[in-house]
């Protein structure tokens, strides 16, 4: 067996029996926050310039819709209306970037980076107040 087959098969195995492949501090620093920033960067930046760039784009955008979804997994140890509805801010923002990207259109693209830095904000206040004080903002 190939390697990549293996940890394929260790990751779905992992799923089957509810267990969580990542810590939520993981997905956090390895997968969204990554994400948001290629994001909100390339937006800052007057959007993309070249096939690279949408191709990240759309990768970026795809990471925070799926990210969003895997959140949501009651296996997450989370039980809060609020929790559900700021994952469901990710996942929607995160859904509209990758339609924007897929589309090559950058204003629709610049139009959810206030959706994501939203759903940040939103979802810290409220969980990480230690990381992003409630009181404080992103700007």
């Amino acid at each position: 067996m190939t390697k990549p087959f293996c940890a394929l098969i260790l990751l779905v195995g992992t799923y089957a029996f509810g267990q969580n492949p990542a810590t939520m501090k993981q997905l956090m620093l390895d997968l969204i926050h990554p994400a948001a920033n290629d994001l909100l960067l390339v937006v800052s930046r007057g959007g993309p310039q070249n096939e690279a760039e949408w191709a990240t784009a759309r990768r970026s955008a795809l990471t925070l819709a799926e990210s969003g979804d895997g959140l949501a997994k009651p296996r997450r140890g989370i039980v809060d209306p609020n929790w559900e509805a700021d994952v469901k801010l990710l996942a929607d923002a995160g859904a509209a970037a990758y339609q924007a990207a897929k589309a090559k259109d950058a204003k629709a693209l610049a139009a959810t980076a206030g959706r994501i830095d939203a759903s940040c904000t939103t979802c810290h206040k409220q969980f990480r107040p230690d990381v992003f004080p409630r009181q404080g903002g992103s700007q």
